[in-house]
């Protein structure tokens, strides 16, 4: 039996040509060598698994061939390249800088690079992880880096590039690796399934593609893995099992009863997750990303942005088609909270679960917005109060309302056709149908949808236009504001602020002196939010320092040296006599 080697090992790419998604670092090596114009040193830095070492490797042994290609490729049958191969040759050497990053390390290296090489052109010196040198092995590096002989090259590998020092950085070439795109990695992977003889669908492979972020290395493990647990046979739903992730019909399936507002059905199906093993934020981030992706196919120019296997778009651009923006929209900002709370949350099952309940009932809750706001704009100047609130399937015969026109029931084109269930008549104050069983629970859920509707779904407002009564008024409630919540200091420095509106649509808030503008420049986030949320319109915020010469007046001068002593002999004579008869001088 032939020893077993991993994929990530065995097709190792040899050549330039076989580098996956690196065009633009592999291109301009070979017309350096074709060129002649190697650098004495270069600097590889990007993510994981995107084939740093591997191209010094292959650009190590090129150079050194015998009798290299017209493509400036190693003819891979010379003696330099059957020793490399072999793994023989004394004119390349690896140095692991994780383990090896003392000082002696570093001397041991530049002692070696004092003779030449017995065969081949160049002598290549490849530092991985070059990062994790410590800076006197880097201080100890600097002049050999800076000027080795004619015939060292030195390749260092790192993924963090901003711990490099800057004087090593300046001498280096510098190339930046790219994440492999997602089509690339597809693409070879199918290629090693041919050559192992598996047989594997291109949505099983898309999912370990998206997995692996990018990583060449990953996806080629994990295919290892899933061939080994599937015996050669992957398929997207065992791909998913073994990667242990919700697949996209779970997702479909959720979406349909959120949609028809089933909170009995969303929960079961969330408790079907959970019992197969699966955390509730791990449910939420899929669904905000099968969100995201609905939305992306309600324009065409987005449908680029799809990030997912070909025989799943189309059912997208289905599904999205029943689902109304706005309800994807306030969908989504709905399950942002969820997930931004989800780690403070005591009763974690429970948070998922008000987040699902809440999303059942978006879909009515942004109709009755939709309704309402249809009704003040066709309204008389006389106030009218607004209608009870109308669910998607039309309302069963009521009492005739003080108004003789009836309210006609909403019709969505983009939403789906649920079946209809007997819907109990509306109440006088209620703009959500109870949670059978749960009053109190409906409350709750109740005044949480509403703020989240308030944030994604709520008309706009007239524009006002801004003068400087309303912006002052804005900028005197938040100043208000800060000292309702306890922030004196805060509260002191904006005091000491005053602002300038500059049309159409900024105001410029004036300090008196640095330190009060770097108070301002910190809560600028929370003042444009402010004045948007009282005025309805953006507002540009930006600030600026004035100093004040009325305070620059009060503050006490500061006296020099002569000054001081001046000020004394007025008080005492006597000081000055003493200076003159010692012959003193004053110190500056």
């Amino acid at each position: 039996m032939s020893e077993y080697i991993v994929s990530a090992r065995k097709y190792r790419p040899q050549t330039f040509d076989t580098v996956v998604g690196q065009e633009h670092i592999t291109t301009t090596l070979k017309n350096a060598i074709r060129n002649q114009h190697l650098a004495h040193a270069y600097l590889f830095c990007g993510p994981r698994g995107v084939g740093k070492t591997t191209c010094a490797r292959i650009l190590a042994k090129t150079i050194n061939c015998e009798h290299p290609t017209a493509d400036m490729e190693a003819c891979g049958v010379c003696n330099m390249c059957q020793s490399f191969k072999a793994n023989t040759t004394f004119n390349i050497f690896e140095l692991d800088a994780a383990s090896n990053n003392s000082v002696d390390d570093i001397r041991e290296l530049t002692a070696q690079v004092r003779f030449a090489p017995q065969q081949g052109k160049y002598k290549v010196y490849i530092i991985d992880e070059v990062h994790m040198l410590s800076t006197s092995a880097f201080n100890a590096f600097l002049k050999t880096l800076e000027e080795p002989p004619p015939y060292a090259i030195f390749i260092l590998a790192t993924t963090e590039k901003h711990k490099i020092l800057p004087t090593i950085i300046s001498r280096c070439q510098i190339f930046d690796f790219k994440r492999i795109t997602t089509h690339d990695i597809v693409a070879h992977l199918q290629s090693i399934a041919a050559k192992e003889g598996m047989t594997a669908q291109e949505a099983a492979l898309h999912v370990i593609a998206r997995k692996s972020e990018g990583c060449m290395r990953d996806a080629l493990s994990m295919l290892d893995r899933i061939a080994g647990f599937t015996n050669g046979l992957l398929t997207y739903s065992n791909t998913m099992e073994h990667l242990n992730q919700l697949d996209a019909d779970f997702y479909f399936g959720l979406t349909d009863l959120l949609l028809c507002s089933d909170v009995g059905g969303a929960l079961l199906q969330l408790d079907n997750a959970l019992e197969r093993g699966f955390e509730g934020d791990t449910i939420i981030g899929g669904l905000a990303e099968h969100f995201r992706n609905l939305l992306l196919c309600k324009d065409s120019r987005m449908a680029k942005l799809l990030d997912v296997p070909n025989e799943f778009k189309q059912i997208f651009f289905e599904k999205a088609n029943q689902a109304p923006p706005s309800f994807i929209l306030s969908a989504l900002n709905v399950i942002n909270d969820c997930e931004l709370n989800f780690k403070s949350a005591n009763n974690k099952r429970l948070h998922v679960e008000m987040c699902l309940i809440r999303l059942c009932y978006l879909l009515k809750a942004v109709n009755a917005a939709q309704i309402s706001g249809e009704e003040k704009k066709n309204a008389d100047s006389e106030a009218i109060a607004p209608p009870a609130v109308v669910p998607m399937q039309q309302m069963p015969p009521v009492a005739a309302p003080p108004k003789p026109a009836a309210v006609p029931p909403v019709v969505t084109a983009a939403a789906p056709a649920p079946p209809k269930p007997v819907i109990p008549p509306p109440q006088a104050k209620s703009s959500v149908p109870p949670i059978p069983g749960s009053k109190k629970l409906h409350s709750n859920m109740l005044a949480d949808l509403d703020a989240a509707i308030d944030q994604a779904t709520q008309l706009p407002k007239a524009k006002q236009e801004l003068t400087t009564e309303l912006a002052t008024d804005i900028f005197e409630k938040y100043k208000a504001q800060l000292q309702q919540d306890g922030k004196n200091m805060l509260h002191a420095q904006f005091s000491f602020m005053r602002i300038e509106v500059i049309p159409p649509d900024e105001v410029r808030i004036i300090s008196g002196s640095s330190l009060t503008d770097t108070y301002a420049r910190e809560q600028r986030n929370s003042l444009i939010d402010h004045f948007y949320k009282v005025a309805g319109f953006p507002i540009r915020i930006t600030t600026g320092i004035v100093e004040d010469p009325s305070v620059a007046d009060q503050q006490p001068k500061v006296l020099s040296k002569n000054e001081i002593f001046e000020v004394m002999v007025s008080n005492n004579p006597n000081i000055g006599k003493l200076k003159d008869a010692l012959g003193l001088q004053i110190e500056y």
